[in-house]
This record gives structure tokens, C-alpha cells and sequence, in this order.
């Protein structure tokens, strides 16, 4: 009777639904085993399960239930206390700063100046004020000087001499008013930026400190290869109609065999009229049916072809008994 059927291949959309499900536990649990609740000195660390969200996987349109977590810090006591003294402090520059900042409004409202004329005049009289009296006393002395050397007022030589003191005298004081301008400019600008940098400084040690968070632990949850799975099951059910195929050639060379050489004398009868519980099993080459059926009043199985069939493909191997039923040729129905 040939050989038996292979086995169905499992649907891919179960198997799917079977890996897929395996690794969303595997991830559930390698989650809760690596949240380990920790505890120092200065604090300590706890994960807690706060609640979970549904998942429905797109191919298989199963639903998973995937749980989330909390991860808490809590602080020693005496870290707490210190980080609370420093809160306060970076509170206390905030709102000082803050004030200061409403003294800029008005301030910086009024553009930077610094007037050339009160410059000279100033640094004109400091000048004098420091070297007035020793100016004077370098003229007397250099006069005294010529005199005693014979040369005499009005003189060029004496005009040369008291002209070169003159010109040092007024370079010295030039420079001086340079000096005294940079200087007075620095002030003037140190004097205007000095309530910005405070409030700068202010500011500076008020920063807002970014939360802290703990490296969570984080699972991965791998992808089911579905390409795969469909694949397989391709290949699987090409497997299993390989194999019925060769079940059913098997099945009619051991009908051919069967009836072999019997030519037409002696067939059992094949006309569909004396047979019953007909079930096609397979095809010759050349379409011809072949069933599995009983004969009346027969409680055995067998196997074989449709008087019937064979008389539409290949009337030649088709006989009528004086009953009138119908008998076949199976070397000629099956060569």
C-alpha cells in the first residue's frame, strides 16, 4: 500500500509565537536578576517593579505583558545633610545674584564713557603737582651750570642747552600723560564691569546640578527570525510532498505489479458500480485515479482503478462482461 504520509510541519505563526514568547521571558528574568538593589557608605541604590505595558507582536498578534522598573538613590544621613547645606547656599547665590541682576537694568542702560578732556586736565595737574619744583630746580641748575662753563645767555650754545632741557622735560611729561591715560581708561573699565563680575560669580556658584541617574541594568529582548521560520516551513512541506509523491509512485508500481500479466481474462471486475467507501489515494501518469475501496459484501481493503476512469484515458484496456459491468486491463491502463 505504499509509504506512509510524513508528518504536517508546524504552522510558523505557532513557532514564531513559541520563540518570541521564550525570549520575552528570558529578558523578563535576566531583568529582574540584574537589578541588584545595592548599599554603601554613602547611600544606597533599589529597583522596584512600578507597573508594566502590553506588547502585541505584529505577526503572530500575540499580547505580552512587559514589566517596568523604578531605580531609586537614597542618600546617607550625612550625605543628605551636606547635600542640603549645599542646595541652599547655590539657592542663597541664586537669589542674591538674581537681586543684583535688577541693579543692571538701570546700569547698563547708560553707555561706557570716558571723557579725553577731564583726562588731560587731571593727569595736566598731577603732572605738575609731582614735578613742578624739581622741573624748576633742573633749569636753575643747568644755568649755573653754563655759567660757570663761560658760556653766556643768548648765546647759541646756551639756546642749544636750555632748548634740549626743555625738550626732555616735555617728553618726560608726555609720556607721562600716556601712562596716566591707559591707567585711568583700566580704572574707569575695571570700575564699570566690576558689579557684572560679581554677579558673574555670583552666578557661577549657583549652577543647576544635573540629576544623577544609575546605570540601570538593561535587558535586550532578541528578535524571532521569522525569514527563517517560514523558510523552514517551506522547506518542510516541500519535504512532505516529495515524500507523498513518491508514496504514490510507489503505490502504483505495486498496483502495475499486481495486475501484471493477467491480461483480460481473469480481471476482477473495476466497474464503480460493484464497489463502495471509493477514496482516491493518487494518479497514473496518466490521470487515471487510483482508490482505496471495498468491494460489495467484502469487508477487505483494496487498492486499484475506476472502470469507469480508465475508459475516458484509455478505452482499449476497458472490457464489457456479458453482465454488463466493465473489467480493465491494468498492463494496458498503466504502461
Amino acid at each position: 500500500m505504499g509509504k506512509s504520509s510524513a508528518p504536517e510541519p508546524t504552522d510558523p505563526v505557532e513557532t514564531s509565537a513559541a520563540t518570541t514568547g521564550t525570549n520575552v521571558s528570558t529578558a523578563i528574568a535576566n531583568a529582574f536578576l540584574g537589578n541588584v538593589n545595592q548599599v554603601t557608605n554613602d547611600g544606597t541604590l533599589t529597583y522596584d517593579q512600578t507597573g508594566s505595558y502590553s506588547w502585541t507582536d505584529p505577526y503572530t498578534g500575540e499580547t505580552y505583558d512587559v514589566p517596568t522598573f523604578t531605580a531609586t538613590q537614597t542618600l546617607s544621613d550625612e550625605q543628605q545633610a551636606i547635600s542640603d547645606q549645599s542646595n541652599a547656599a547655590e539657592l542663597n547665590l541664586a537669589t542674591l545674584a538674581n537681586n543684583q541682576s535688577a541693579f543692571l537694568n538701570d546700569y547698563m542702560a547708560n553707555p561706557f564713557s570716558y571723557s579725553v578732556g577731564e583726562y588731560e586736565n587731571w593727569a595736566n595737574n598731577l603732572y605738575n603737582s609731582l614735578n613742578s619744583e624739581n622741573n624748576a630746580n633742573s633749569v636753575d641748575a643747568l644755568k649755573a651750570q653754563l655759567a660757570n662753563q663761560g658760556i653766556k645767555v643768548g648765546t647759541e650754545a646756551y639756546d642749544r642747552a636750555m632748548a634740549g632741557l626743555t625738550e626732555s622735560q616735555q617728553n618726560t611729561q608726555n609720556q607721562f600723560l600716556l601712562d596716566a591715560y591707559s591707567t585711568g581708561l583700566n580704572t574707569a573699565l575695571t570700575e564699570r564691569n566690576q558689579p557684572i563680575n560679581e554677579i558673574t560669580a555670583l552666578l557661577s556658584g549657583s549652577q543647576v546640578d544635573n540629576p544623577t541617574y544609575a546605570n540601570t541594568n538593561s535587558s535586550q529582548i532578541t528578535g524571532t527570525d521569522n525569514a527563517s521560520i517560514i523558510g523552514n516551513y517551506d522547506s518542510q512541506s516541500l519535504a512532505a510532498w516529495q515524500q507523498n509523491q513518491a508514496a504514490t509512485a510507489g503505490l502504483l508500481g505495486g498496483v502495475g505489479g499486481l495486475f501484471s500479466g493477467l491480461g483480460k481474462v481473469g480481471v476482477t471486475l473495476s466497474d464503480a458500480r460493484v464497489k463502495e467507501d471509493k477514496e482516491k489515494i493518487g494518479e497514473t501518469k496518466d490521470g487515471i485515479g487510483i482508490y482505496r475501496f471495498r468491494y460489495k459484501g467484502d469487508p477487505k481493503l483494496q487498492i486499484g482503478l475506476m472502470a469507469q476512469d480508465v475508459k475516458k484515458k484509455r478505452p482499449e484496456a476497458v472490457t464489457t462482461t456479458p453482465s454488463g459491468l466493465m473489467a480493465v486491463n491494468y498492463d494496458e491502463a498503466t504502461k
